[in-house]
């Protein structure tokens, strides 16, 4: 029985360097896998983008922050980039593409709640605001968005009569067609957010059209006679205000003079009475001078001299005249 040969030292050296070297690049190659495989997992989002983040193709977050992102490598993670920015819309009753005119005829014409007819061309405005929705809880979020808005539409002309379509209700009919719709989508979960709806041609029917508009021009002309005549009295009633108001106001002034003069003239005769019960000849004397003071320079005097008849006289009060006239 023969005995095993032991390695000599130098041997065995050389074999725990090739055992380390071997493990050294064993170890590389597993990093240089792992950063190979790591790197897929690293995805650049821009502004307005958004990622939705699934594992093992269940749905765990969806990352909205621009710039460099990482999540686990596929096959663990993955992950599906979507605008949630960008605006889009869809028209409706416009000619476009291989549509034929009777789709696009039929598509605009609505019943109004008079039972005409009127045909509605307008234009959705939309954007997604929830972009796991939008990709992965409706098949055709596109589709949905043109089925829910006709309808909507339809819903809210059919509230209103065709006077108030054609003119003085348009701009509640798109707010009520904006609310109606975004209710439909957000019960339906697609994602989607409505920015605005424009109604863009509405229209009575071709046979009736020309009726429409003489209608339309008698109430334009009305309008236009209304407004007229707000505008004549809008410059009358307050010139006629002002005068009201200066009458009023001069009447009570001349009413508020007449009573402050009155109550001084009976304050004055009260305060004669008195005086006259404390010393009756003093006053009827003093009451008859007075009155002697007011009457007498008003009075032409003659001078007469006993036994004679008229003698001349100089005209003093007629001097006295002319003097002041000069």
């Amino acid at each position: 029985m023969s005995r095993a040969v032991d390695p000599s030292p130098d041997e065995r050296v050389r074999r725990s360097v090739a055992r380390t070297i071997a493990n050294l690049t064993l170890l590389a190659a597993s990093i240089g896998v792992l950063a190979a495989w790591a790197y897929f997992g690293f995805y650049q989002l821009e502004p307005g983008q958004a990622a939705v983040i699934l594992r093992f193709g269940e749905y765990v977050r969806t990352e909205g922050d621009p710039g460099l992102r990482w999540h686990l490598p596929p096959p663990i993670e993955s992950h599906e980039i979507v605008n949630v920015e960008s605006l889009n819309k869809e028209e409706f009753g416009r000619r476009s593409g291989d549509r034929s005119e009777d789709e696009v005829h039929q598509e605009a014409s609505m019943q109004t709640s008079d039972n005409n007819i009127v045909h509605v061309a307008f234009v959705v405005q939309y954007r997604i605001k929830d972009a796991f929705k939008s990709r992965y809880r409706v098949a055709s979020p596109r589709e949905i968005l043109r089925d829910a808005a006709q309808s909507s539409v339809r819903g809210v002309v059919g509230r209103h009569s065709i006077d108030g379509v054609l003119r003085e209700e348009r701009g509640i009919v798109q707010s009520e067609s904006e609310q109606s719709l975004q209710e439909s989508l957000d019960l339906y979960e697609s994602g989607l957010e409505v920015v605005g709806i424009e109604l863009q041609d509405v229209s009575p029917p071709e046979a009736v059209r020309a009726a429409f508009d003489d209608v339309l021009a008698a109430t334009q002309d009305r309008n236009r006679a209304v407004n007229e005549a707000e505008g004549y009295a809008n410059e009358v009633l307050p010139k006629a205000r002002a005068r009201a108001i200066e009458a009023i106001e001069s009447a009570s002034g001349y009413r508020d003079a007449r009573i402050a003069e009155s109550t001084g003239e009976a304050a004055r005769f009260r305060a004669i009475a008195n005086e006259y019960q404390k010393a009756p000849e003093v006053v009827r004397t003093r009451l008859f001078l007075e009155a002697m003071e007011e009457v007498l320079p008003q009075v032409r005097t003659v001078i007469v001299e006993p036994g004679t008849s008229v003698m001349p006289y100089l005209p003093l009060d007629a001097l006295r005249a002319k003097e002041e006239v000069r």
